[in-house]
């Protein structure tokens, strides 16, 4: 296929819309099949090594596939230039093992709901990040407005109460919050290093790297997983079959589009992540406080990447 041909494919406003809600939708899935993923491997809440290890399974995997779907597409086999080498490291240990760790133990600690909605502040930090770090990238009206709302998301989700699921505990909502944070800085570093690599290389390798660095934890401190049936490989499968998928589209967006014109859909990650929760977890959306709490973040997640009329 001619590079016109995938502009016109990637560019047209139609398009765009199902690639994107496509990718969101499996992003927003994977937080009901981690704590699914748990109950089919036998993991228990206390057994952190597992979790870090069925994460490593699902990276490693996933590194792999896009590994081979980049290969592909370009018919040979690809890997990063030795310049990008020690980024794509720094960047599989931070934004994959050290996120996922926090991300995996958090979410084991509370609702699938929450995670989607808390998890998705890390939009914010790294606006926040950017005004420190980039002089052509700083704080204005607009963006600080939308932080704003995105962070009083944050609050509303984290009044207490005497019901299931309320309340902040730090292994939970604090891991889940970290999670975020983790990704904002890797956000910062992945976007030095995209420089001079390929996208679709860089998250491969970051992946494979972060997954084994995983893998090799999770069995260094003894994690086991139970002798799996066919339904927990299907959903570790498909766990990692997602990741590979929702990075490769968004990685073919982000090359044919401007990044505030792909990165906008972001709003839809917490919403799909909240009904697919409540779905197949049998978790409640319906509090008011949970949906004013996902209005407020998808609002603020809006408002921070609309580009700004001429």
């Amino acid at each position: 296929m001619s590079n016109d041909g995938s502009n016109k494919i990637f560019t047209k406003s139609t398009n765009i819309f199902i690639l994107a809600v496509i990718a969101t939708i499996l992003w927003g899935s994977a937080y009901p099949s981690v704590k699914i993923g748990y109950e089919l491997f036998n993991i228990s809440p206390g057994d952190i090594y597992a979790k870090i290890l069925f994460a490593g399974y699902r990276f490693l995997i996933a590194g792999m596939l896009i590994i081979l779907i980049t290969s592909i597409l370009r018919r040979k086999f690809v890997y990063p230039a030795k310049k990008s080498i020690l980024g794509i490291s720094v960047l599989g240990l931070l934004q994959t093992s050290l996120q996922y760790i926090f991300f995996y133990i958090g979410l084991s600690n509370t609702t699938g709901v929450k995670g989607a909605i808390l998890n998705s502040t890390g939009t914010f930090i790294s606006v926040i990040l950017a005004h420190v770090i980039y002089k052509n990238d700083k704080l204005n009206l607009q963006k600080t407005i939308g932080c704003m709302v995105g962070f009083i998301g944050v609050l509303i989700i984290n009044i207490g109460g005497n019901t299931a699921g309320s309340g902040f505990s730090f292994t939970g909502e604090g891991f889940i919050m970290l999670a975020a944070t983790t990704f904002a800085f890797g956000s910062i570093i992945s976007k030095a290093v995209a420089k001079g690599e390929d996208s679709m290389i860089m998250t491969g390798y970051q992946l494979f790297i972060g997954g084994t660095v995983l893998v090799v934890i999770g069995f260094t401190g003894g994690g086991n997983l139970a002798t799996p049936s066919f339904s927990a490989i299907m959903l570790l499968l498909y766990m990692a079959v997602l990741s590979a998928v929702a990075f490769t589209i968004w990685a073919i967006l982000l090359k044919y589009n401007s990044v505030g014109k792909i990165t906008i859909y972001n709003f839809l990650v917490p919403v799909f992540g909240t009904i697919l929760s409540a779905l197949y977890l049998q978790e409640s959306i319906y509090r008011l406080k949970n949906i004013f709490a996902l209005i407020c973040v998808c609002l603020g997640i809006y408002i921070v990447n609309r580009k700004r009329e001429e």
